[in-house]
């Protein structure tokens, strides 16, 4: 199968340094991840040395302050590198965009000292991350989280049970939304609690369909001792800091959505250039031609659309409904372009020789993680017509 790199996505990038930034990420991408990718995932394997590696070369705080370690890079770039790892891989790709959503609250909502503190070890050095929003019984409805946070002197007492986090059991630090007042969105709080702090235990990962090797697991917080001084931002706060990250996090799994399909397609244009039947390739007829064709047209409007939305974030202007729009469209194009791309390469497709298999089962989370994509219609339409008549 011809190598997905010898045709890049031609990008337009806006300095040099960024051009450089892909240039470096592809040849990580094609040295270190793609080789290992499918053996790893039959495993179950997470790649720690690959992320170690990212933070070694500077990948893991793109779009945070170089004053932290972290890279200064506008969104508009910094989601194009997570495009080219998901591409690679997906559990790479993820991990890099659940990674960037765990640092958010600290480095928009920290105070100097807290961001001093923590800052240049979260995004530069050798750190992971996890995100603690979703509950067993609170996924779409995160404001009913049960999670709680108790004030005894200038510490928090933490207890509860986070579930479907990524990196959950592995990670060195986790950005907790714990309940320390009323309920509802206005009685929680966001808090840094350290991996290893006594009373965190990681379940063991769920056994998932795709992306074997991101650990997902639920996270138990037993009593927890958190300093005041890790809480982020105001008490009650904590709610808006998570739909702040979130608006940002659905950009970075639209363009991992985008880096998967895009994956898919090149997998598919090398099968039908060289399977042959009736004397000549596949590629040939023109069924098969027009679906690679509205393949690579909606991953084309996909990009388009992420982009667009990144751009607004990067000029200060509300960007939360492009930012639904792009993960609504980007995830079910990753969807339909990885069950098309099976369809192309047929009975082949549907092995474990060929990747598009991995890539179609691994496009399906996509459409579920950082609010389902019924909520993200639900979200758009807010921005359409207004909230919901009670």
């Amino acid at each position: 199968m011809p190598d997905r790199a010898a045709q890049p996505v031609d990008r337009q990038l806006p300095t040099d340094e960024a051009r450089e930034l892909i240039s470096l990420v592809r040849d990580i991408a094609q040295n270190e991840i793609v080789p290992k990718a499918a053996e790893e995932e039959d495993a179950a394997r997470f790649p720690r040395d690959v992320f170690r590696l990212l933070s070694e070369s500077g990948l893991l705080g793109l779009p945070y302050d170089a004053e932290y370690g972290g890279g200064d890079q506008p969104y508009e770039v910094y989601l194009q590198v997570l495009e080219e790892l998901a591409a690679a891989r997906l559990t790479v790709g993820l991990g890099v965009s659940v990674h960037t959503l765990s640092c958010h609250a600290l480095a928009h909502y920290g105070t100097k000292e807290q961001q001093v503190e923590h800052l240049p070890a979260m995004l530069g050095g050798g750190l992971l991350g996890a995100y603690c929003l979703s509950e067993p019984s609170s996924g779409s409805d995160a404001a009913s989280l049960r999670t709680r946070a108790v004030r005894e002197g200038d510490d928090w007492l933490v207890s509860g049970t986070k579930a479907w986090i990524t990196h959950g059991g592995i990670a060195d630090f986790y950005t907790v939304m714990a309940r320390t007042g009323e309920d509802g969105a206005r009685g929680i709080t966001a808090f840094l609690v350290p991996g290893d702090a006594e009373g965190v235990s990681g379940a063991a990962p769920e056994k998932k369909m795709g992306m074997k090797g991101s650990p997902t697991a639920q996270v138990h917080f037993d009593g927890v001792r958190v300093a005041d001084s890790r809480r982020l931002g105001e008490e009650g706060q904590g709610f808006a800091i998570a739909l702040s990250a979130l608006d940002s996090g659905r950009l970075g799994i639209a363009a991992c959505a985008i880096g998967v399909a895009q994956a898919a397609l090149d997998e598919a244009l090398g099968y039908a250039a060289q399977r042959r039947q009736f004397g000549r390739p596949i590629a040939d007829f023109q069924g098969l031609r027009f679906m690679l064709a509205d393949m690579a047209t909606q991953i084309e409007a996909g990009r388009a659309l992420y982009l667009a939305a990144a751009r607004l974030r990067d000029a200060g202007r509300p960007f939360a409904k492009l930012a639904a729009m792009a993960k609504l469209h980007c995830t079910d194009t990753a969807m339909k372009v990885t069950t098309d791309a099976v369809q192309v390469l047929g009975g082949y497709g549907y092995t474990a020789d060929f990747a598009v298999e991995r890539y179609m089962r691994e496009a399906k989370v996509l459409q579920i993680v950082e609010g389902t994509n019924q909520i993200q219609r639900m979200v758009i339409a807010r921005h359409l017509a207004g909230p919901e008549t009670r």
